[in-house]
């Protein structure tokens, strides 16, 4: 019976919590004053260059830019800015949780090692709790664990598959070659399909841009609202 009601408690709690979309943002900015630069995207490994869905990334990105005040190149060899993007999702790691006592959330997850191209990232803390919702498509800053649901005082172990996406971003001027920006945006969920989290990502890395040089905020988004 305990195993029943706790699956129970999976399916209803899981779906609804699954669309909160929570990263932690950094970015190192030294732009200069805005004044309609115009720029160009290209990928920060050759391997990305060209791909389809490496220009559709490439269009949300630019969306984002053009909304700041900047303007696509029309000549890609005389553009101001040159932004460099990657993204990536690595091969997911087993998380083995366990149900029990009352009702209540979980820890923050462990570490997980590096992969791909973007070089080893350290844990996340533990993930806090969402406490407003502010903007366009509301954000709040603070962690949302979308694996959050009351224990109901069952004892239980069961696992899931956590996946650790990327998003980065370079601009570097084309008159002197400085870079004028860096940013990562990092992300853990039961999710991998990088159609879903590279928009997310995009989202959050550009959600207080340029932001402030040297800061790493943390920053939950909410769901896109249901279609009825």
């Amino acid at each position: 019976m305990k195993k029943l009601l706790l699956a129970a408690a999976i399916s209803l709690a899981l779906p609804g919590c699954a669309e909160q979309f929570s990263a932690r943002v950094s970015r190192f900015q030294a732009l200069p004053p805005l004044s309609g630069q115009s720029f160009v995207i290209q990928a920060a490994t050759p391997q990305l260059q060209g791909g389809i869905e490496f220009g559709q990334y490439a269009q949300l990105v630019a969306k984002r830019l053009v909304a700041q005040g900047y303007r696509p190149a029309e000549d890609p060899a005389r553009a101001d800015l040159v932004v460099k993007m990657a993204y990536d999702v690595d091969n997911g790691r087993e998380r083995v949780r366990s149900s029990y006592g009352g009702f209540g959330g979980y820890g923050g997850f462990g570490g997980y090692g590096g992969f791909g191209r973007f070089g080893g990232f350290g844990g996340f803390g533990g993930f806090g709790y969402p406490y407003g919702f502010y903007g366009r498509r509301s954000f709040i800053y603070g962690f949302y664990d979308p694996y959050f649901y009351g224990g109901g005082g069952f004892n239980d172990v069961y696992s899931q598959t956590i996946y650790t996406s990327a998003l980065t971003l370079q601009i570097e001027r084309t008159d002197n070659g400085q870079r004028v920006f860096e940013g990562t945006a990092r992300a853990q969920s039961g999710d991998n399909d990088l159609p879903h989290l590279v928009p997310n990502l995009v989202e959050a890395m550009f959600t207080g841009f340029p932001g402030n040089s040297g800061e790493t905020v943390k920053i939950t988004i909410a769901p896109e609202p249901r279609r009825r």
